[in-house]
Formats: structure tokens, sequence, C-alpha cells
């Protein structure tokens, strides 16, 4: 009789407790099935942006941050960015100049820093031109048109110099895959063009940097880091998804670092890269982890609107600091 009393009154202690275990196991349970937010981003096919993504999400980097990050590639950069002021989807990639360029128009967008590659000058290895004063009286070919950044900054090292590129150069404008095969056939002494095209070239035989892009950066005063490619995102959307775009810069930087630390991991989106020739491979690769950026300092975001003074931008109707994202800030 007593053992039997000592058991019915341990019974409902033991009920509490299986019950609690069992609430656990189910909240558990419940926070584990809760999907994952979703981020999604426009990116090129065959874009620089692509293959750290997707590198990213092969690694489970933004699972591991704790969100899902979709990837819906266009064939275009109008489609790109067609697909994020549409609100199609969350963010695209865009340069410094197209952010500034909808901030003006009354739509501002978030700046997540994603390269610094401004571009670079070619030409052929023979070539005698070795500095910005030796592009006087040849035929240059620019990438981009008019408003392409390393255009727009060799004319303000020039002026500094006392040098009017426009009226000294015979000037050609158009895509760069069509300017690198004028270069080749001598229709053009040199071309200002997009870092990953000059990188193509550079990897052949018989080509080179005529000088570095960095040093026109020196020249004018700025960081020679400066993240002139950068993820967007509307500025109302990103304001209500902080945590999300955290999420997401902790697992780009992890990305960054893997593909800057550890070689290997590039042969699998070699594909992405059009599989390149060997030396082109290299030179890519080289040249994407050479424009990894630096975290931004008040220094460097006032050089980036330093920046977008000297290419055009209403200096008194820039970014501001607030769209330009820092971690922890």
């Amino acid at each position: 009789m007593n053992r039997e009393r000592t058991i019915k009154h341990r019974e409902p202690g033991v009920c509490l407790i299986r019950g609690l275990i069992l609430a656990l196991l189910l909240a558990t349970g419940s926070a584990q099935s809760q999907p994952l937010p979703v981020l999604s981003l426009s990116v090129l096919q065959f874009g620089t942006a692509h293959w750290e993504l997707d590198h990213l999400k092969h690694q489970g980097l933004d699972q591991a941050n704790g969100y899902r990050l979709e990837l819906r590639p266009v064939a275009n950069l109008p489609a790109s960015r067609l697909a994020v002021t549409s609100g199609s989807v969350d963010g695209a990639v865009a340069d410094l100049l197209w952010a500034q360029s909808r901030y003006a128009a009354g739509a501002p967008y978030l700046y997540v820093p994603f390269s610094s590659q401004v571009g670079d000058i070619v030409v052929a290895e023979d070539s005698d031109i070795e500095s910005l004063a030796d592009l006087a009286g040849r035929r240059i070919g620019v990438a981009g048109g008019p408003d392409s950044k390393g255009w727009i900054l060799l004319n303000r090292v020039a002026d500094q110099q006392g040098i009017s590129l426009a009226d000294s150069v015979e000037l050609q404008f158009g895509a760069p895959p069509l300017l690198s095969q004028a270069l080749k056939r001598g229709q053009v002494d040199a071309i200002v063009t997009y870092w990953h095209f000059a990188a193509r070239l550079k990897g052949q035989s018989g080509w080179r940097s005529a000088f570095a892009m960095e040093d026109l950066l020196t020249e004018l005063g700025l960081d020679t880091n400066l993240p002139v490619l950068g993820y967007v995102f509307p500025g109302a959307w990103a304001q209500t998804h902080r945590e999300l775009i955290d999420s997401f810069a902790r697992s780009l930087r992890a990305a960054k670092q893997q593909l800057a630390d550890e070689p290997g991991h590039w042969q699998r989106i070699k594909t992405l890269m059009r599989n390149p020739a060997p030396g082109e491979f290299d030179a890519l690769r080289e040249g994407f982890v050479d424009g990894i950026p630096q975290p931004l300092t008040d220094q460097r975001t006032v050089d980036l609107q330093r920046l977008l003074e000297l290419t055009g931008a209403d200096p008194d109707h820039l970014m501001p600091a607030t769209l330009f994202y820092r971690e922890g800030e």
C-alpha cells in the first residue's frame, strides 16, 4: 500500500516533466519547420557577380546565415535593372552611377559593396603607350559610351595635366566584345574597357594594361579601394528588411573570403565564366580577387561621394552616407 501511494504521489510531477519535454520538442520542431526568409536577386547569367553568388549558394552560406538566396538570371543589364525597379526581385547588381541616378530621381537604393574594379586600359604588348599623356593623338575605343566611369576619370585627370583628350584623340564608343576585336585588328590603339574583358585579353599573349586605373584615383586624391559596383536594394524595402540584408552581407563576405583563399573553388564555376582558356581563367580569377572591396570607412564613403561629384553628379544632391551599407551599423 505504501508503495502504491508513493507511485500515485509522483505521477503529477512525472506528467508535468513529460509535458514540458513534449512542449519543448514541439516548439523546436515548429521552429525548424518555419521557412527561411528568401532574398531574390537578379543577376546576369555570365556576369561576375553570378560567380560569387553561385558559390555562396553551393556552399550553403545563405542557409547558414538564416535565409535562402534565390537567383534569377537574366540575359542583359537592362533586364536586370527592370527586374529590380519593377519590384519583381529584391535586389540586383548596379554601378555607383546608376544608384546615384536613381537617388537623384527620387528613388533611393541601399548600396552594398560588391567590387572595386574600375576597369582597365588595354594596349598591345609592344605599344609605346605607358601613361595618360601618351593617349593624345591616338585612336581610343571606349566601352559603355561617354558616361563610362573609366573615360570620365581619364578626362578628369587629363584636365588636371592640361590635356584635352576629347580634342586630341580619335574616339570610338562600342560594346566591349567589339572593342576587343577592334584592338586585335589594329583599328584602335587602346581600349578603355570593363575589367573582365580586359582580363580575357591580358590572359592571352600580346596584350597588357597601359597603366593602372587605380593611378587615376590616386591622382584625384581618392582611395584606390572604392566599391564602384554594388548590390542595390530599394530604400523603403531595405529599411524593413535590414536583418535579411545583414545576413546576406555576412554570407557574401564569407563567399569572397573562400574564393580568395581557396583557388580550387574556381574550378566548379568555370562554366559561369564561359570556360576560359587557362591564361584567361587565371587572369579572371586574379582580377576578381583584386577587386574584393575593403570594408567601408567614413573616408571611403566620403571618397565615393567625391567620385560621384567628379563624374557629374549634383554636389548638392549626392547619395547620403546612410545609403552606403556598412556592416554592424
